[in-house]
């Protein structure tokens, strides 16, 4: 139920930034099972997605270690080849791989629209730097 509950969270930050959920571009950085590691089987990232599509969300996940035919096969999700600057109007950081943790701060929030939510599901962030976190 951790899915459910942190799309809940994000969407009541939205919200409070006045920010439609319906039809929102959010963005899943991190698909795999666990950090720096193409495994995808048990990966959590699906109920976050499936989540997200209940509430009309369009969802893009980006995960440089996935392979995304696999992704496909497995689970019906075409991983992006690289985030959009601008398009976003929720990020998550939902796995600690190295490629994220090498972007600052303001490279993550590049990919958002000037009002967004950057939600941090594994600390990778300062709290003062995020929206919310886990």
């Amino acid at each position: 139920s951790m899915g459910s509950y942190v799309a809940d969270q994000v969407s009541k930050i939205m919200t409070k930034k006045r920010i439609h959920v319906v039809d929102a571009n959010v963005l899943i950085m991190g698909f795999t099972f666990k950090e720096n590691c193409p495994d995808i089987r048990n990966t959590r990232i699906v109920d976050l997605v499936e989540e997200f599509e209940s509430f009309n969300c369009n969802v893009d996940v980006y995960d440089p270690w996935v392979d995304k035919d696999e992704a496909v096969h497995e689970y019906n999700i075409k991983p992006i080849n690289q985030p959009e600057i601008g398009k976003y109007d929720a990020i998550l950081l939902a796995v600690a791989h190295n490629e994220f943790k090498v972007l600052s701060v303001e490279q993550i929030k590049a990919f958002g629209k000037d009002n967004h939510v950057l939600y941090d599901i594994k600390y990778l962030l300062d709290a003062n730097e995020v929206d919310g976190r886990l």
